[in-house]
């Protein structure tokens, strides 16, 4: 079985403003604040879900 990316995730823009699904993504990727960072596998439903906040959202690989 093939290793996985793993990808750091962090929170840069605030989601004051933004329409109810885009906040309701941005804390489905598990951000809460600004500058929150989290760790996840680039599987293809967080990729998706990073390009709509990608906005909001600063992304590593790791």
């Amino acid at each position: 079985m093939a290793e996985t990316k793993k990808l750091k995730i962090t929170l840069v823009r605030s989601t004051i403003s933004q329409k109810p699904p885009v906040v309701a993504t941005v804390k489905s990727l598990g951000l809460r604040k600004i500058n929150s960072t989290v760790e996840k596998n680039a599987t293809p439903d967080i990729l998706g879900k990073i390009k709509a906040v990608s906005h909001l959202v600063k992304v590593e690989e790791m």
